[in-house]
């Protein structure tokens, strides 16, 4: 009775010094293409937020990260699309500026914002835009990568191109731009009067290979050009 007692005793002894000894941190290594990005310019791990941009290092450029705040990066807000000069004024939804709801004034009110201490914000090409679908880790999310692209809605994303020619069921609004929808991953030609949803993207500098994205860094880079 002793000798069983000695034993469970031992092997009580052990399994707690087991269970106190230190814990290998599982290796956590960083996005082969995405990197978060605080509203200072910060890197951050992929475990780590809050974040407001993501560096692409595929396409080397920053995408805005959309939020849920009801600010201008807003991921409910719809835009038509404008440049400006070509284009439909303010026939979008959004609630940040009751009287310009457009792609011209998002970028305008971004690159005054300085998010990510960057200042050249800009409607992404097709390409980039397409370049973010993949296929979604539920039929119940966006064709993209969710862990770093949050707030992004299964509906059509603008993109810069324009004065394309419109499909038979617009063919009276004559041309209109490109969009990438997120939904079904695939590119359409929408009129400009469209509301549809904005990611913008800012460029960075090609001789950065591995950007330790700073304030600092960005805005002398800035400086240059």
């Amino acid at each position: 009775m002793i000798q069983r007692l000695i034993i469970s005793a031992l092997i009580l002894a052990a399994f707690i010094g087991i269970c106190l000894l230190p814990q290998a941190q599982p290796k956590l290594s960083q996005h082969k293409r995405f990197t978060k990005i605080t509203q200072g310019g910060d890197k951050l791990s992929p475990w780590q937020g809050p974040w407001a941009c993501v560096h692409d290092k595929q396409n080397h450029i920053l995408w805005e990260v959309k939020t849920d705040n009801e600010s201008i990066h807003d991921g409910y807000w719809t835009y038509s699309w404008f440049d400006g000069e070509k284009g439909k004024q303010n026939f979008g939804d959004c609630y940040f500026e009751p009287n310009r709801c457009d792609t011209h004034d998002l970028i305008r009110q971004t690159n005054q914002q300085g998010l990510c201490g960057v200042s050249k914000w800009r409607l992404p090409t097709a390409k980039e835009l397409h370049s973010l679908i993949q296929a979604p880790t539920s039929p119940a999310l966006p064709h993209i990568a969710n862990d770093f692209f949050i707030h992004i809605k299964q509906g059509d994303y603008w993109s810069s191109e324009h004065s394309q020619p419109l499909a038979k069921q617009y063919r009276q609004g004559g041309q209109g731009a490109t969009a990438i929808n997120f939904h079904f991953g695939k590119s359409y030609t929408l009129p400009y009067r469209n509301a549809a949803f904005v990611m913008l993207v800012a460029d960075l500098p090609t001789a950065n290979i591995q950007p330790q994205l700073s304030r600092r860094e960005i805005n002398t880079h800035q400086k240059q050009e």
